[in-house]
């Protein structure tokens, strides 16, 4: 019984590990961009990003690393949106995003 109870719990563990692993991965896989090596037109791309904020992003990573879309913040004219817009991966219509809805 003990046995039995021992294997039991190591493969809950080895499930643990194994479903942090694929959380961690799909958070990479799905990212909408990296925001370190991405070119001036690919930020560009984001929704509420034009050429002076990218141009913004391209200065401050020369400085400073960015890890996570949150780092933006750090940077002068940068708010919640554009970070939520980062994380979601909100594009303009000219890169292939929905156009907003006019009244």
């Amino acid at each position: 019984m003990l046995v039995l109870l021992s294997i039991i719990l190591k493969r809950e563990k080895i499930v643990k590990k194994i479903l942090l692993l694929l959380a961690l991965s799909s958070t990479l896989l799905f990212s909408a961009m990296n925001l370190q090596k991405a070119s001036k037109d690919d930020l560009m791309c984001i929704k509420g990003i034009g050429e002076k904020k990218a141009e913004a992003i391209i200065k401050y990573r020369k400085k400073s690393k960015i890890s996570k879309a949150e780092d933006l913040l750090k940077i002068k004219g940068f708010g919640e949106g554009i970070v939520k817009n980062v994380k979601k991966g909100v594009k303009t219509a000219a890169c292939g995003g929905k156009k907003s809805k006019t009244k």
